[in-house]
């Protein structure tokens, strides 16, 4: 079933990649965009600068702790801008910075990727758990 996995090449290019796990880049960065959150608000600020209600409506499932906790997390890494206005209330809106904005080419191929997957992983997935529950039920009539 997963004979292509073994006879499969690289990518073009793969070789040319530099790769040191003690000092990853990609892992370095996942780790700070790679949650829960932090993709769904990115996409969320792609249309332009957006209130914090705002986003909240349209991140399903966030608390206000979580949001907080994420934007201040991708303003560190500087994925987005805040901006203050002065008016009574504060009015404050969030933005995509320009390293924001160039991650959105990458995760437009990671989007249309799940997009086109979704189902096989899903089944997948499906058949993991079928097997793992089958082997619980024989480990535990022993």
């Amino acid at each position: 079933m997963f004979a292509s996995i073994a006879s499969s090449a690289p990518p073009p290019g793969w070789e040319n990649l530099p790769f040191d796990a003690t000092k990853c880049p990609v892992r370095d960065v996942l780790d700070h965009i790679g949650d829960k959150w932090s993709l769904l608000i990115l996409l969320t600020l792609v249309p332009g600068p957006t209130r914090f209600s705002a986003i909240q409506r349209a991140v399903p499932d966030i608390s206000k702790r979580m949001l907080t906790q994420t934007l201040r997390h991708l303003e560190r890494n500087g994925m987005i801008g805040r901006t203050v206005y002065p008016t009574k209330p504060p009015r404050v809106e969030y933005a995509l910075a320009p390293l924001g904005e160039s991650l959105l080419v990458p995760v437009m191929h990671l989007l249309k990727w799940a997009s086109t997957h979704h189902d096989e992983v899903r089944r997948a997935r499906n058949r993991f758990d079928h097997a793992q529950q089958g082997g619980l039920a024989i480990a535990c009539r022993v």
